[in-house]
């Protein structure tokens, strides 16, 4: 009961910080804030996952900040709804700019993520 209530807890710290990045990247001709959100939230499981393995975290605490806070911060769903949106409303060539913007993004990101993690440490 108390990691959920630990997941619990970072998902709400997740989603807010969400909502701030969001707010502070602000447009209506592409969604500027999702994608930040996907691409950073993506890094940072890429980083924590290793990260968590080579530092040997509590798996408690790897659930909490992977699935509460990450879970919480990334926006998949978001990024579905405005993709589909655009295809939609035949706006095409935004959601398919969307659409790989995205998921480039995120891979990229989850990759280098998982490589400063795997950094020799000093």
């Amino acid at each position: 009961m108390t990691i959920f209530l630990w997941v619990c807890l970072g998902g709400a710290a997740g989603s807010g910080a969400r909502y701030l990045l969001y707010l502070a990247l602000p447009s209506k001709a592409f969604p500027v804030g999702t994608l930040a959100v996907n691409v950073i939230g993506s890094f940072l499981m890429g980083f924590l996952v290793q990260w968590s393995v080579r530092q040997q975290l509590q798996p408690a605490l790897t659930v909490a900040l992977a699935s509460g806070v990450l879970g919480g911060f990334t926006t998949y769903s978001a990024f579905n709804l405005e993709m589909t949106h655009y295809f939609q409303t035949g706006a095409w060539r935004i959601g398919l700019l969307y659409m790989t913007l995205t998921l480039a993004g995120c891979g990229v990101a989850g990759f280098a993520g998982y490589a400063l993690a795997m950094r020799p440490q000093p």
